[in-house]
């Protein structure tokens, strides 16, 4: 088994910028491998002033030559799948013959986004902040063994098990959701149609990586989400509905842990998150909201505001255990130029008590009080910049603190979006990856 791999981990609420790293790394792998989430993820990757956003298919498609693969782990949307690769093709790459899917990977269909929608008004002021594309029913069906599977796709007869499973699920959703009805025969019908294009990308993916490391060809593993939002280890129960953390890499593509190599953790120069749920360094007021601006923090799935927040320790040192980082990669850090003092979160106060660990209840969370550090801003500019020297010393000193509160090295920066405007400091991990 290849001892080259490396894995790419959001250590915080998603959208640190694991495409912008995944694209930048892939030319040292074979294969990205994309092992879990939906079309909720979203990777914005700046190319020569071109702008990407990808939600299924991995960052390393930018790539000629590279092998993407997306892993059983994933939940596909047979329409969200064709419009990003027909888009793809209309900015001149081509993904058929360098893209594959698992046959074990479940499919979204249309009662899932109606199942959620429904869901989502019934949970009333305690919605999720889902994105209401049927992720999450889509993984309750997989766990309920009512899923319907790409291999199912491949055996299907005529009233078969593929038209049996679709006839009782549409039926659950028109009797839980009302409205209009779907029917089943419809559902069944378009499925069969999109088979018809999904066919050819269809593989056995743990078997092509297993071959792909006997040839000691490097794999690049690519997370959706974030740490904060891992199923098991985020803040529950406003989170997704998978793994996100390096633990899901084995089960959602089908290797083995000694396949995963080493692991680099990606983190805002400050914090964001999308949806409902605590968010202890959540910032408010005409701050924030110039924070959300100067970043551009809207997501990419749903260009919905994301909330901002200053940088907190407590969350990344938490990452950081889950995942066993060997690196952490410090994103938008140009975004913070100007200010004239910037806080970090070491620990938070509960009551009398003080926590240095992320606590697993959200009511308890949601009562934390940050405890923060002030430390100086800089007025010189970080944007653009392409050396570690080159830096404010206020900035290098923030990073340098950052590396003391996460108990991590900051291996690289990035200062600006496009895909050149990035640090890589000498004789670090990343260093070592590209080398």
């Amino acid at each position: 088994m290849a001892t080259g791999n490396v894995a790419i981990v959001g250590t915080q609420w998603g959208d640190e910028g694991k495409g912008k790293v995944v694209d930048l790394l892939t030319p040292a792998f074979s294969i990205v491998a994309r092992y879990q989430g939906g079309h909720n993820a979203g990777h914005t990757v700046f190319v020569n002033g071109r702008k990407f956003v990808l939600h299924l298919i991995p960052s390393g498609i930018l790539h000629a030559g590279v092998t993407c693969v997306i892993g059983n782990g994933v939940v596909v949307d047979p329409e969200a799948l064709f419009a990003e690769i027909d888009e793809l093709r209309r900015e001149g790459i081509e993904p058929q013959g360098r893209l594959f899917i698992s046959e074990r990977a479940h499919v979204i269909l249309p009662y899932h986004r109606d199942v959620e929608q429904a869901a989502e008004r019934a949970r009333g002021d305690r919605r999720i902040g889902t994105t209401a594309r049927g992720i999450g029913p889509s993984y309750e069906d997989k766990s309920g063994r009512r899923g319907i599977r790409m291999a199912d796709l491949a055996d299907e007869e005529p009233d078969g098990h593929l038209g049996d499973t679709i006839r009782a699920n549409v039926c659950a959703r028109n009797t839980t959701v009302g409205g209009e009805a779907l029917d089943w025969r419809t559902v069944r019908r378009d499925l069969l149609a999109a088979w018809q294009r999904l066919e050819p990308l269809v593989a056995n993916v743990s078997k092509l990586l297993d071959e792909a490391a006997q040839a000691d060809r490097r794999i690049l593993f690519e997370g959706a989400q974030g740490t904060m939002l891992d199923v098991d280890h985020g803040t529950y129960p406003f989170v997704s509905s998978s793994n996100g953390t390096a633990g899901g890499i084995c089960a959602g593509l089908g290797v083995p842990p000694r396949a995963v190599g080493e692991v680099l953790g990606v983190a805002k120069a400050y914090s964001t998150r999308v949806g409902s749920g605590p968010f202890p360094t959540e910032l408010g007021g005409a701050f924030g909201e110039a924070l959300r601006e100067s970043g551009d923090e809207y997501g990419a799935s749903t260009g919905r505001p994301r909330r901002v927040g200053w940088f907190d320790a407590v969350v990344v040192r938490h990452a950081a255990r889950l995942n066993g980082l060997d690196a952490l990669a410090l994103t938008k850090l140009d975004v913070l130029d100007g200010l004239s003092e910037i806080k970090v979160c070491t620990h938070y106060r509960c009551g009398d008590q003080e926590l240095t660990d992320m606590p697993a209840g959200g009511a308890t969370l949601a009562r934390c009080e940050p405890q923060y550090e002030t430390l100086p801003g800089w007025s010189s500019p970080t944007a653009g910049q392409r050396r570690f020297e080159d830096l404010p010393v206020e900035a290098r000193r923030y990073i340098a603190r950052l590396e003391e509160v996460t108990g991590q090295t900051v291996s690289l920066v990035s200062t600006g979006s496009d895909r050149h405007d990035t640090i890589i400091r000498p004789d670090s991990t990343v260093a070592r990856w590209l080398s």
